[in-house]
């Protein structure tokens, strides 16, 4: 079978590196930092440990699948996974407060109902069934198979929304609909609440973004026990099982080619190393920028999603017990910010003792230059008041995380985010398959874009049409 030869050890990289090698093939993965997992970071200080990256998971079928294929031990054999309920505690700016339920539409509907008053629970979930039929109608061609050679395919709006007059203009953006759709201010807070969560304004993404708030409301958010960088220590073992190699510390420096096609590496120490074919998982900016991939002309480039947002991340080591009725994830929305994710997981991995609490504090951001960060920190931290009780008298110390720690760890200040299908077509990260044969993209920032699940389901197209070539269709 052939050498395979992956540029960084994030999820989407190694997902793909493990099934390679259950096929056969001689894996071995090239990583710049001195630890594997990319953006699923962990910081830890003074017995108190923090997920620094995504805090929960969504979609967990796709490490189901990816343990099921790659190994005798099932992913629940191998992490601590559960349910997190509610799923998410709202709070508005108005002070209202809502605690949704995990994975259930009718309990959506009925807390719904109840904080917001009769017929909130109806228009959202009127808004859940049209958002199924953009999920039925893009799910198969954005999350399990390649991204075609021509994606003007993809480029139709496929979220049905209400129309109201023969001059009626069309509905483009998240927030248009949700202002046509939803009516009542706070329910379009919480739609756009799931867009920004990657990232995207809700101002600019497309309509389809709908499928976000289904995706997760349908098929629920799960927590995984010591945090999540324990699934990132799950993947990194089942590699090794596999037999794939990994040289931390060690740069890649250029993709080499010949006779029109990927060759090997060149790694920062000058050595050079023969590939049948290059995975690259790193951020296909940083590729770009850093002159990794063999293209000098700007519009010989893959395209690859942009939307000029970072994640700001704010760590608090607290003080005193966690409360009973705490939730796990709260959102804060108001003020001159995104809406504010409050993570307190009860997790005993993460804190000292029962007498303190870790809390992690994000939001979207804007990647402009001369930002204040700790301003900005400030007013995060401001915003989880309304999450944590006494948090100004609890808080030991805070330790900030801004896009530009990001890009140090991981090569690209921006968090990538999913596929969107939309009449533009704009809304489309980096194809697997790059310009240049044997060459492919896995992560985050290749179809089927950002989070760990599209990761994983990343990692599983490009292995697919590594081993089937032109025959691969997609993921079963």
């Amino acid at each position: 079978m052939g050498r395979i030869v992956v540029i960084g050890a994030g999820l989407g990289a190694m997902a793909a590196a493990a099934r390679l090698a259950v096929a056969g093939h001689a894996v071995t993965v090239y990583e710049r930092s001195a630890t594997y997992g990319g953006a699923v970071g962990r910081f830890e200080r003074d017995g108190f440990a923090f997920d620094t990256g995504p805090g929960l998971l969504h979609l967990p079928a796709v490490y189901r699948d990816l343990f099921v294929k790659t190994g005798r031990k099932p992913l629940e054999e191998c992490v601590g996974l559960r349910q997190v309920d509610p799923a998410a505690r709202h709070v508005f700016a108005d002070g209202t407060r809502v605690d949704l339920p995990n994975a259930s539409r009718a309990g959506t509907v009925a807390a719904l109902d109840a904080a917001l008053g009769a017929g909130a629970g109806a228009r959202w979930g009127d808004f859940l069934t049209r958002a199924r039929e953009a999920w039925d109608r893009t799910r198969r061609p954005l999350l399990e198979e390649p991204q075609p050679a021509d994606p003007r395919a993809l480029a139709v709006e496929p979220y049905p929304a209400l129309k109201a007059g023969l001059l009626r203009r069309p509905t483009r953006t998240l927030a248009q609909l949700g202002a046509r759709e939803l009516g009542d201010g706070r329910l379009v807070a919480l739609l756009g609440s799931y867009a920004e969560a990657y990232g995207f304004p809700a101002a600019s993404a497309p309509a389809s973004a709908a499928v976000l708030p289904y995706m997760e409301q349908t098929f629920g958010s799960w927590y995984v026990a010591g945090g999540m960088r324990a699934l990132a220590d799950a993947v990194y073992e089942r590699c090794r099982e596999r037999r794939v190699e990994f040289v931390f510390g060690e740069p890649v420096d250029e993709v080499l080619t010949g006779a029109g096609r990927a060759v090997g590496v060149r790694l920062a120490s000058g050595a050079t190393v023969e590939a049948d074919h290059v995975v690259a998982g790193a951020p296909v900016p940083a590729l770009l920028r850093e002159q990794v991939v063999p293209w000098e002309r700007s519009d010989e480039w893959p395209r690859f999603q942009t939307h000029g947002t970072g994640r700001l991340t704010v760590l608090l080591a607290l003080r005193g017990a966690r409360e009973e009725d705490a939730a796990h994830r709260t959102v804060v929305h108001g003020g001159d910010h995104a809406p504010v994710t409050v993570l307190r997981p009860d997790d005993p991995a993460l804190r000292p003792d029962a007498e303190h609490e870790s809390v992690v504090l994000s939001a979207a951001v804007e990647t402009l230059p001369g930002q204040d960060w700790p301003g900005l920190a400030d007013a995060l931290v401001e915003a989880a008041g309304r999450a944590v009780p006494g948090l100004a008298g609890r808080l030991l110390w805070r330790e900030v995380r801004t896009p530009e720690d990001v890009r140090e760890a991981t090569g690209a200040a921006e968090v990538p985010g999913p596929a969107l299908a939309d009449a533009r077509g704009e809304w489309l990260p980096a194809p697997n398959r790059s310009p240049v044969p044997g060459l492919y993209f896995a992560g985050g920032w290749s179809h089927p874009g950002g989070g760990l699940a599209h990761a994983g389901m990343s990692g599983a197209l490009v292995a697919g049409l590594i081993v089937e070539g032109a025959e691969f269709r997609g993921s079963r």
